[in-house]
């Protein structure tokens, strides 16, 4: 299973669609989850394109005020939908897997940049918005006070993020000398963690917008066998008699 989650910075330009749909057509992408497309709807015929012809169900959520504009799609042909629902700052469907039976919920956020709205914000979605930290962002300009607090929600709701790999940062500000932040992430559950324990999630080329697009591949399709997956557990290493026991084997 592979999904793309893409902060367009606005979806008026084609070449933005020839970007989606190629990547879609290329890579079998299974559900889209685009932000701040500054839109509230788009024609059939748009949302065909986008996913590159396949029979997606699209929900999209309105714009508030300069920023946002949400649209969620998924593939019929690989999801049962459960139902759907919006707040003010997510998109959220509640999927079954058609290949294996395992019913999830996939979120689409869009956090706002504006402070007085950054309460609200986690209120609402603390289980959906990226793990600040300052090693997230080129300067020293880092606020620690919300995204510590978010941070600790996390940590209560045991969520985790699948680090991304390709590059450091997904953001980068206009100008001759730009800041990189790292803005677009993927949490997830223990529960989901343990049915798809060799997913990855990977940067594609963000030329096209100042952020870059992040693609979840659960890797399924490449382990279909049936041999046990080996896993590390880092408390082991506190194990009295773990090195001697690794040691004999």
């Amino acid at each position: 299973m592979k999904g793309v989650f893409w902060n367009s910075n606005g979806l008026a330009d084609l070449a933005k669609h020839r970007y989606l749909a190629d990547l879609v057509r290329e890579e079998q992408i299974e559900f889209i989850a685009l932000m701040e497309t500054g839109r509230d709807s788009f024609p059939d015929a748009t949302l065909k394109h986008l996913c590159a012809g396949k029979d997606y169900l699209w929900h999209s959520m309105a714009p508030h005020g300069r920023s946002g504009g949400m649209p969620l799609g998924v593939d019929l042909s690989t999801f049962d939908i459960g139902a759907i629902s919006e707040g003010d700052y997510y998109v959220k469907f509640t999927l079954h897997n058609k290949c294996d039976g395992f019913k999830w919920v996939l979120y689409a956020v869009y956090g706002p940049g504006q402070q007085e709205h950054k309460e609200s914000f986690l209120i609402e979605l603390a289980n959906s918005c990226s793990r600040g930290r300052p090693e997230d962002k080129s300067t020293d300009n880092f606020d620690f006070k919300w995204p510590n607090i978010f941070n600790q929600v996390i940590e209560v709701l045991d969520l985790k993020e699948i680090e991304m790999s390709g590059r450091q940062f997904t953001w980068a500000s206009y100008g001759d000398n730009p800041i990189f932040e790292k803005l677009d992430r993927v949490l997830v559950t223990t529960e989901w963690e343990e049915n798809f324990p060799i997913s990855s999630v990977q940067s594609r080329d963000g030329g096209i917008s100042d952020h870059t697009p992040i693609v979840l591949n659960t890797g399924a399709s490449t382990h279909m066998n049936n041999q046990p997956l080996f896993k590390l557990e880092r408390g082991w290493f506190l194990r009295d008699g773990f090195f001697d026991m690794v040691a004999n084997i």
